[in-house]
């Protein structure tokens, strides 16, 4: 027989039990669906850290209490946290035609109060010159001063993620919020940024510290001139440090670094993800063993009869192996449907996006499992005797 023959009988024979082929393939159709959108979602949050990182520009160097391994203990790193003015002052003093600025960043998490309404958010202790080195733009309101700095004001200024939540469509600014324990007025707004950025409010670092009891800095950012210079500034910087403070006290990091791990991390995950989702595709394909190791029972007499009329082994074996087939091929189509409008639906909240070696390996993995799975019932089904299946009740 032709391909096409054997094809076209294939479907017919599919068609007839259409609600036993749907419950069949809905193995496949669960493990595509979820390897696509898990690892569309996974490449989605890749794409945010980087637009996070991207944000702030590309020559930003951060120095970290302790040593940035994620073995060590996170605690532990806390422990060895001396990060203070003078480092500040040592890195300024060593290279200081190298940075734009150098400031300190501490950075809490805490409830922004405003009257009866609570939301919590990000309180980030930057320095008054701090907006260029961030990179924000004010929408209302000021940023604050120097003076401002130096005598631990409590002023803030809002993202816009906490002025939607707060005060809705109302100018904010001349407003008092509350961090903490204390009232903090409110001079300025800045515009959208991203979201770890929108839900945060600036304050003075000096403010912060009073505010939360906190003694030293989360950390000093360093903004490079050059972007050239990225390297030099980050030797220049330990060499500055380690005047005052042991190798293991502190670690050096650019943007580049932290995002190349992140990435990493990220990338493990979502591969690891789509594996255990994959599982579900290895499921499926048994349960098209299954069915069709009961179909060429069920179709033993169809079998003798179509090898009585010149039917060869190898026209039965490739019929009921193109069944197996068209059942997962089914399934892979619908899944990577559903894949797609759940990606299309995550959209809403990260720039997702199904990479082509996604849908590659999400649709020949179907097919293969198709011909796996469908191989021994199609060698069963060929192997039967013409007599005893037309013998057959």
């Amino acid at each position: 027989m032709k391909l096409l023959d054997i094809s076209n009988s294939a479907i017919k024979s599919l068609n007839v039990n259409r609600a036993r082929s749907a419950l069949t393939i809905l193995g496949v159709v669960i493990g595509v669906f979820s390897v696509v959108t898990l690892v569309s979602i996974g490449r989605g949050m890749q794409n945010y850290i980087q637009d996070q990182f991207n944000a702030l520009g590309s020559n930003l160097l951060f120095v970290s209490p302790g040593k940035a391994d994620f073995q060590d203990d996170p605690s532990k790193a806390l422990g060895r946290n001396k990060l203070d003015e003078k480092h500040v002052e040592l890195i300024e003093s060593n290279a200081s035609e190298l940075f734009i600025t150098v400031s300190p960043y501490v950075v809490l998490g805490d409830n922004v109060r405003y009257k009866t309404k609570s939301f919590y958010g990000t309180v980030n202790g930057i320095s008054y010159d701090d907006e260029k080195t961030y990179n924000y733009e004010l929408d209302k309101g000021r940023f604050f001063t120097k003076s401002e700095q130096n005598t631990s004001a409590r002023v803030a200024i809002i993202g816009p993620s906490i002025v939607e939540e707060m005060f809705g469509t109302k100018n904010p600014v001349g407003n008092s919020i509350k961090l903490g324990d204390d009232s903090y007025q409110v001079i300025g707004t800045f515009k959208e940024k991203g979201r770890n950025f929108d839900d945060g409010v600036i304050v003075p670092y000096t403010s912060a510290m009073n505010t939360f009891d906190v003694p030293f800095f989360s950390s000093i950012v360093a903004k490079v001139r050059n972007t050239e210079n990225v390297d030099l500034a980050t030797r220049e910087i330990k060499i500055a440090l380690l005047k005052d403070l042991k190798e293991e006290d502190f670690t050096v990091l650019s943007q580049s670094d932290i995002l190349s791990s992140i990435q990493n991390i990220l990338q493990i995950l979502t591969i690891g993800i789509g594996a255990i989702a994959g599982i579900s595709l290895l499921v499926g394909g048994i349960g098209i063993m299954n069915i069709m190791l009961v179909s060429v029972t069920e179709r033993i007499k169809e079998i003798g009869l179509r090898k009585a009329l010149g039917a060869t082994q190898l026209d039965i074996a490739m019929q009921f192996l193109i069944e197996s087939v068209f059942l997962s091929l089914g399934g892979g189509l619908i899944g990577l449907l559903l894949g797609w409008l759940g990606t299309y639906a995550s959209r809403t909240f990260l720039r997702t996006e199904i990479p082509w070696w996604a849908v590659a390996l999400a649709f020949g993995f179907s097919v293969l499992v198709g011909v796996i799975f469908g191989t021994y019932p199609a060698i069963t089904a060929a192997k039967k005797d013409p007599v005893e299946a037309l013998r057959y009740e």
